[in-house]
C-alpha cells in the first residue's frame, strides 16, 4: 500500500491524532483525503475534503460510505476516553467506549469494505493502544474496548484477504485526550502519523509505535506483570 495517489479517509480528524493523520496523508501525496468528524464544522485542515461521520451512528457511517466510494485507505482513529472502570463505573460510559472503539470501528469497516474491494483491496489502519494488552485502574473500560478492537483487527484481516489490515499500538500521544496525564512520555501526533504510514507502506500488519508499547507487548508472556495497573 502506497500513500502517494491513494484516496484516504480518516475518522475523528478534527483534532489530535486524527488531524495529524489527515495532514500527513495530504503531505505524503494522497490524491484525496476525506477528513471526517462527528461535527465537520470543527475540521479546518487545508487541502482536504471534509465529511460528516459519527462512528456510533450507522446511518451517518452509511451516508459517508455512499459519498467516499473511491476510498483506498481507511484510518479508524475516532475514539473516546471516559475514565470509567468496569465494576463501579457508569454503565453508559462503558457502553460508549465499546460503541466507539469496537462497534464503531466495525461499522466503518463493514461500510467501506465493498469500496476497498472494488478499488483493488487497499488498506485499513486501526488505531489501537498499549492498553489493548493490559488494564489500568481508571481506564478499564477503555482498555477492554481497545482489547476488543485488537481482536476485531485480527479477525477482519482473515475476512478481508485482499485488504491490508494493520493495527497501530501506542502508549500516549500529546493530545487533548491525554493533557491531564502526567509522568508518561508522550509522542508528538505528527511522529505517530509518520510511524504509522511508514509501517503501512512497509506492509506491516502490527505497528508498535513506542518503547512503552513494545515493553507491554513483551510482558504478555509474564502473567501478572500489569494486572495492578
Amino acid at each position: 500500500m502506497q500513500i502517494t495517489d491513494s484516496t484516504a479517509l480518516v475518522t475523528g480528524a478534527n483534532r489530535g491524532l486524527g488531524r495529524a493523520f489527515a495532514e500527513a496523508l495530504r503531505d505524503r501525496g494522497a490524491r484525496k483525503v476525506y477528513a471526517t468528524a462527528r461535527r465537520p464544522e470543527n475540521v479546518d485542515i487545508p487541502g482536504v475534503e471534509v465529511l460528516a461521520l459519527d462512528v456510533t451512528d450507522p446511518a451517518s457511517v452509511a451516508a459517508a460510505a455512499a459519498v467516499a466510494r473511491d476510498v483506498t485507505l481507511v484510518v479508524n482513529n475516532a475514539g473516546t476516553s471516559t475514565g470509567a472502570n468496569l465494576v463501579t463505573g457508569d454503565a453508559a460510559a462503558i457502553r460508549l467506549e465499546m460503541d466507539t472503539h469496537f462497534f464503531g470501528t466495525l461499522e466503518v469497516v463493514r461500510a467501506f469494505a465493498p469500496a476497498l474491494r472494488a478499488n483493488g483491496g487497499g488498506a485499513i489502519l486501526n488505531v489501537l493502544s498499549a492498553l489493548s494488552w493490559f488494564s489500568f485502574d481508571g481506564s478499564n473500560a477503555y482498555a477492554a474496548a481497545k482489547a476488543a478492537a485488537w481482536s476485531l483487527t485480527n479477525g477482519i484481516r482473515l475476512e478481508l484477504p485482499g485488504t491490508q489490515v494493520t493495527g497501530l499500538h501506542l502508549g500516549t500521544a500529546d493530545t487533548d485526550m491525554t493533557r491531564d496525564l502526567v509522568g508518561y512520555p508522550k509522542l508528538a501526533p505528527a511522529e505517530v502519523a509518520r510511524i504509522a504510514f511508514d509501517g503501512i507502506e512497509a506492509g506491516e500488519i502490527e505497528i508498535v509505535a513506542d518503547e512503552w508499547s513494545a515493553m507491554v507487548k513483551g510482558a504478555l508472556q509474564h502473567p501478572g506483570v500489569f494486572v495492578a495497573g
